[in-house]
């Protein structure tokens, strides 16, 4: 396989109701435009071993379809400065473990991984930009989640910012940036997620 894409992923999640209007970006800083919704339909596998390696490691390992991304994909622990995502595109018969991405999970656990849950997300992507480019990406998330181990599921609707390459590199911009995108989330009767991540929410924690 290729070598692997790299992102810095440093994003926010809120909890919101099936019917919350969508917020105003009007007042957030370094913003000047926002485009039309993209719609994409994502459909991701996640995979960990029995013991629960990965989780316990802060660890995401997955296989999606649909969306500018679709792929493979680590996501290693979180830090102060975000968290570094790893991507390899999809191949022909490569439903089993690619052994590039094995390789980069062997950091974490040589134990065999099995499908964990799955992720079906109808998912509505807006660009927020301004003059240097694309500062942030927002998502209108319609998620699913399935537990494949257990059984049952679960649907709710959250929200997600994640900054972009045009976005302040300096840590009181970013925070500066994400005051005002809660100040806006709270206006339009969103909030705080309480769980850390879809996987998470799946398997009910």
């Amino acid at each position: 396989m290729t070598e692997p894409s790299r992102t810095l992923e440093v994003e926010r999640k809120y909890d919101v109701d099936g019917n919350t209007p969508l917020p105003a970006w009007d007042a957030i800083p370094g913003v000047d435009a926002v485009t039309e919704g993209e719609p994409r339909a994502l459909d991701a596998r996640y995979f960990d071993t029995a013991e629960g390696d990965l989780a316990r490691a802060g660890v995401a390992l997955r296989r999606r379809t649909g969306g500018p991304d679709e792929g493979w994909h680590v996501k290693g622990p979180r830090n102060r400065n975000g968290r570094l995502e790893l991507g390899w595109p999809l191949g022909e018969g490569d439903d089993e473990l690619p052994s590039a991405v094995a390789e980069i999970v062997a950091q974490w656990t040589t134990r065999p991984v099995f499908p964990l849950a799955r992720i079906e997300n109808a998912r509505t992507a807006y660009l927020l930009t301004g003059p240097g480019g694309v500062v942030a990406e927002f998502v209108d998330d319609h998620v699913r989640g399935t537990d494949l181990r257990r059984g049952g599921q679960r649907e709710w609707r959250e929200w997600e910012m994640e900054l972009g390459p045009a976005a302040p590199a300096d840590d009181a911009g970013r925070d500066a940036f994400f005051r005002a995108v809660e100040q806006a989330v709270v206006a339009a009767g969103g909030r705080e997620s309480l769980s850390g991540s879809k996987l998470g929410r799946a398997l009910g924690f």
